[in-house]
């Protein structure tokens, strides 16, 4: 897996990564989603220079240029609750793309161990197309290695992007391990820890409560 790790230089993303971490500023839902969905454009506009493009004729009122658009088919399938913002952010770029929603929550075994289920699954063929799978927080990786498994069924993507804000080192270890080489990672920031309970430090907290509210545990 080829990993691209935007942290690395110095942009306007880091005032979005700043604000999405101060507790101070989680209070304000919108901003925090907003800056979640500007975090996907910033990855998209990264991930958009790797695509294939074809040259195309555009007649303007004055004459005709020649322009190099986009020649994918291209699925974006988001990781429910906590993708939705991410997605927002990838589809204000790639607007003509399918669209595809996946559940994936963690159901905890003991008070530190958990498993990942899949329940809901709503998508397009991905059959010999490009796909981007979106989930904010790459923490143990489990998350994106078992929507990547429950999506198989659905075709083989030509291309695969996996894109996230925050992960940890670990999981993008786990990840090398168990996904195609050929799988790209496209990253806001690395974050070095795991704690006891799986959760990225200093991360920023449950991305989904933050943008929709606290939820009940069963």
């Amino acid at each position: 897996m080829q990993v691209f790790n935007l942290e690395e230089k110095n942009s306007v993303l880091n005032k979005f990564i700043a604000e999405i971490r101060d507790i101070k500023m989680q209070s304000d839902k919108m901003r925090f989603r907003r800056n979640i969905e500007r975090i996907g454009e910033i990855l998209g506009y990264e991930l958009s220079k790797t695509l294939n493009y074809k040259e195309t004729i555009i007649t303007s009122p004055l004459g005709t240029s020649k322009v190099s658009v986009p020649d994918e088919e291209l699925v974006i399938c988001s990781i429910l609750r906590a993708g939705l913002p991410l997605h927002n952010g990838l589809l204000n770029y790639f607007d003509n793309a399918e669209n595809s929603f996946i559940s994936a929550y963690r159901h905890h075994t003991s008070e530190t161990e958990f498993e990942i289920k899949v329940e809901y699954l709503a998508s397009p063929s991905l059959e010999g197309k490009t796909l981007i799978l979106a989930d904010p927080m790459l923490a143990t990786g489990l998350s994106f290695i078992n929507v990547f498994n429950s999506l198989k069924p659905m075709g083989t993507p030509k291309n695969i992007h996996l894109v996230s804000v925050i992960g940890s080192q670990q999981g993008i270890d786990n990840l090398q391990k168990e996904l195609p080489d050929h799988v790209k990672l496209w990253i806001a920031t690395v974050d070095n820890e795991l704690d006891e309970h799986g959760y990225i430090v200093p991360g920023l907290g449950d991305a989904g409560d933050l943008s929709f509210g606290t939820k009940l545990q069963y």
